[in-house]
């Protein structure tokens, strides 16, 4: 290994007890600061003997445990890629040293050897103060994350709710073991297709107090490890970013019972890869992209699923820094009455099983949480996410706000007072209504020229119109293609934009027109829901047909219509006034500088030639 490791400004901070900016001060302000060794100019490394040697002569105080030293010397041996190689030859030699008779266990033909004797001091050093196990675990903490590994606490989450009562337990991508590790050391088996960290999660559980091989090396869904073999429950996080998966070599697969997940849809290959590893009656919980509840691709794997009764809850992780949720599955038994209703949750990993718990044992789900029927999800689009089933707000507290704002708005916002009980409302996807007659549909073409200013040709509606009216910007040459707007008609566009035409035009590219017969759907109703409701899966050119419109009496659509169109309009004249504002600020200003304003008690009326 290098003779000297090496340190960041972060590791540097941390040795002195002080901020980054501490060490920038040091580096800036000090010449005999060390320099850098290695690394790049955003990303410098430093010689760890140089630092210290600088700290001690400069009477900076610092404090570098065996653990920090053995951490550093593990970075310092060449590009970061290598880390777990070198990690897990770190665990071997503990293993070999303090579990000899365990070492055997290791997955893999030649467990990696340590040729470090400074490191290996450095370990040992480690364990004569805190034992084998505990040395390893502070170093695998320090190690980052592989893509998908969930934290600690969703980690305690997803053990609790798949062995509630304890037993065997299967992570078909067990990634370093932290999931195998809180749902219990005995019965825990894994797979994980990177030989190093295999051998990581492996000597984890090993030096936890496992005593039969914890994980085998391969990708369970190309090379199942474990054929035939039924746990109590299934727990996992696989990280699901290559689609490159064997689609067409799985077709027939015995695993895929409930159908072979399209190309796109890997996560759902793993869901019927947990489901085919778990004896009856026994649960599957994985953590899922939150894509996964929605994407069309899937809808008809996810009906299989409800109609088998396989799958019995989908639970949206807020704290989490990308769009996560927690599946919750069960293999029927033989004779089991298929559920009726699904719980579909949104909550903090610290939450996520009481409200599993609560709706297991037949009690009431808080808000925030909805025992769904499961009649209700078995519609054209099978869409399991919260943002379709349940309130993005909890109620009470935005009720408060919209008062405040409504307290301290201008004059003419519409009176909005807060319900009293927020009930069900049977609902229908604009697909749906289009399907009916109700309205019809129809986007700009793909290829339609983009408008260009300037006289002549027809008027166009853009995407930038949208955001304060819709008087047509653009200009273009009359053609049969295009497709033409009309007074009455609501014209969307992506990120929830949408206005009720007042005036002819064409549409521009990126749009779309929604014509309807104004006595069964009022416009303002509608293109207010296209504006208030996130479009599922995202945004897109086919804008706004998934999104779901209450179906209410033609009077009480028209209410809401205009309750929408007040806020709009609200919204409209605090833009201009911004506008004004701006103006006025960049022209007076302007006006003071140059000579041609001055100040006075005059009113605006004198400033008029």
């Amino acid at each position: 290994m290098a003779a000297d490791p090496t340190v960041s400004t972060g590791d540097i901070a941390r040795l002195g007890r002080v901020g980054r900016a501490a060490v920038s001060n040091w580096r800036r302000r000090h010449d005999d600061f060390p320099a850098p060794v290695s690394g790049t100019a955003s990303n410098p490394r430093f010689a760890l003997s140089e630092v210290e040697e600088w700290l001690r002569r400069n009477g900076k105080r610092y404090r570098l445990s065996a653990a920090d030293r053995a951490w550093q010397r593990l970075l310092s041996d060449g590009a970061d890629f290598l880390l777990p190689e070198r990690l897990a030859a770190a665990g071997a030699y503990l293993l070999d040293r303090h579990r000899p008779e365990l070492a055997r266990l290791l997955p893999g033909a030649a467990p990696p050897t340590l040729d470090d004797p400074e490191l290996a001091a450095l370990l040992d050093e480690v364990v004569a103060r805190h034992g084998p196990a505990a040395a390893y675990e502070n170093l695998c903490g320090r190690y980052r994350r592989p893509a998908g590994e969930p934290p600690d606490g969703l980690a305690t989450a997803m053990a609790r709710i798949a062995l509630p009562d304890g037993g065997r337990v299967l992570d078909p991508a067990c990634g370093t073991g932290a999931l195998l590790l809180v749902t219990g050391i005995d019965g825990a088996r894994g797979q994980e297709a990177d030989p190093a960290t295999a051998r990581i999660a492996a000597t984890r559980l090993l030096l936890a107090g496992s005593r039969t091989a914890p994980v085998a090396v391969a990708d369970a869904l190309r090379h199942d490890a474990f054929p035939g073999e039924e746990f109590d429950a299934v727990v996992s996080a696989p990280a699901v970013v290559d689609r490159t998966w064997p689609h067409d070599a799985l077709a027939g697969d015995a695993r895929f019972a409930h159908g072979l997940p399209p190309r796109t849809e890997p996560e759902l290959a793993w869901v019927q890869h947990g489901l085919a590893h778990v004896r009856p009656g026994g649960r599957v919980v994985l953590r899922l992209p939150a894509a996964v509840a929605s994407r069309r691709p899937g809808r008809r794997i996810r009906a299989n699923l409800l109609r088998a009764g396989a799958l019995r809850a989908v639970l949206a992780i807020e704290d989490e820094t990308r769009s996560t949720d927690v599946w919750v599955l069960r293999r029927p038994a033989a004779g089991d009455q298929v559920p009726s209703r699904v719980l579909i949750a949104r909550s903090h990993a610290d939450a996520v099983a009481e409200l599993w718990e609560a709706f297991a044992s037949g009690r009431a789900v808080g808000e925030g949480a909805r025992a769904v029927p499961v009649v209700e999800l078995l519609d054209d689009d099978v869409d399991l996410g919260p943002e379709r089933h349940l309130q993005r707000r909890a109620s009470a507290e935005a009720c408060r706000r919209v008062a405040e704002l409504l307290a301290t708005g201008p004059a003419g916002l519409p009176a909005l007072r807060p319900a009293d009980a927020v009930r069900g409302r049977p609902a229908a996807t604009i697909a749906e209504l289009a399907r009916r007659g109700v309205l019809t549909v129809r986007h700009a073409p793909r290829d339609t020229a983009p408008p260009e200013p300037g006289d002549g040709g027809v008027a166009v509606l853009t995407v930038s119109d949208l955001a304060t009216g819709t008087i047509p910007t653009g200009r273009a040459a009359a053609a049969s293609s295009r497709i033409r707007v009309r007074a009455g008609d609501v014209v969307g566009a992506p990120m929830g934009r949408a206005r009720v035409a007042d005036r002819p035009a064409v549409l521009g590219p990126a749009l779309a027109v929604y014509r309807m017969d104004p006595d069964q759907l009022d416009p303002e109703y509608l293109a207010g829901i296209l504006r208030s409701t996130p479009s599922p899966g995202g945004a897109s050119s086919r804008y706004g047909h998934r999104v779901r419109v209450p179906l209410l009496p033609i009077g009480e659509q028209r209410a809401l219509g205009l309750a929408f169109r007040g806020l709009l309009d609200a919204a409209d004249e605090a833009r201009a006034a911004a506008e004004r504002a701006e103006t006025l600020l960049r022209l007076g200003g302007e006006g003071l500088v140059e000579g041609w304003l001055r100040p006075g008690q005059e009113g605006p009326e004198q400033l008029r030639p």
